[in-house]
């Protein structure tokens, strides 16, 4: 039986099917002792190798991850200078298991909310597009909110170049300065909240993840701490999707 080696890859723990494809693009991937190309198709017999090393085809449980994110913390794994990076909240991988995949990022002042799985194929199928997998934030702006501008946020402004909109949203307390927002959107944009705010000049001062698809985060799950998700909730998360391309 054979299949495409970025699937293999990505089911063997390498990261995202997209992220391996783009190691297969960059060259970085071996097969039976050569340079990989895309659409390559792998089976138990061939050796696959990335960064010298053999990969191994191993089946696990699928496992996914809810992190706390404080800010100041970077979604990323490579650490720069001596900022946090959202990998040393998690716990380390015992030997022969597979690493941790984020399925998606939160900006470094960005806190709430984040989700991480072994499984490659699984971290695809939750931040592809066509999955159709809100998220919800609650957020604290500063400016003059208008009915004009809440329907311009849900019927969706172009910013260079790119449409942004949210799905839902809920006006909350305000005072003098200050007021609070619920608010979803369907897609995982960079700063998609804080652009679509500052495009009707007011400027987000806090915001935090509080939904991933089913998945709430915990009001009593305290900031820099985890929690294991159950199977039911990963079968429910897996449900909610609309992609069939896992």
């Amino acid at each position: 039986m054979t299949e495409r080696l970025q699937k293999f890859l990505a089911r063997s723990g390498i990261g995202s099917r997209r992220f391996c494809e783009e190691l297969i693009k960059s060259e970085k991937i071996k097969v039976n002792n050569k340079i990989a190309i895309i659409g390559k198709k792998v089976s138990s017999e061939d050796i696959v190798e990335y960064d010298g090393k053999v990969i191994q085809d191993q089946s696990e449980p699928l496992r996914v991850l809810l992190l706390n994110k404080p800010e100041g913390v970077v979604s990323s794994s490579k650490r720069e200078k001596k900022i946090p990076i959202i990998f040393d909240y998690l716990p380390k991988n015992e030997k022969n298991s597979k690493r941790w995949i984020s399925i998606g990022r939160l900006d470094i002042n960005t806190s709430g909310l984040m989700l991480f799985t072994n499984d490659g194929d699984f971290a695809n199928y939750c931040m592809h597009p066509s999955s159709n997998i809100d998220r919800e934030y609650l957020v604290r702006a500063r400016g003059i909110f208008t009915n004009e501008k809440k329907q311009k946020l849900l019927e969706g402004i172009s910013i260079d170049g790119e449409n942004f909109s949210f799905s839902d949203l809920v006006e909350g307390q305000k005072n003098s300065s200050n007021q609070w927002f619920s608010v979803c959107l369907h897609s995982g944009k960079n700063r998609e909240v804080r652009k679509l705010f500052e495009s009707v000049e007011m400027e987000v001062s806090r915001l935090k993840r509080t939904r991933f698809g089913p998945i709430f985060l915990p009001s009593t799950l305290k900031k820099g701490r985890y929690i294991e998700l159950q199977e039911e909730d990963i079968f429910s998360l897996r449900e909610y999707g609309t992609y069939q391309g896992i």
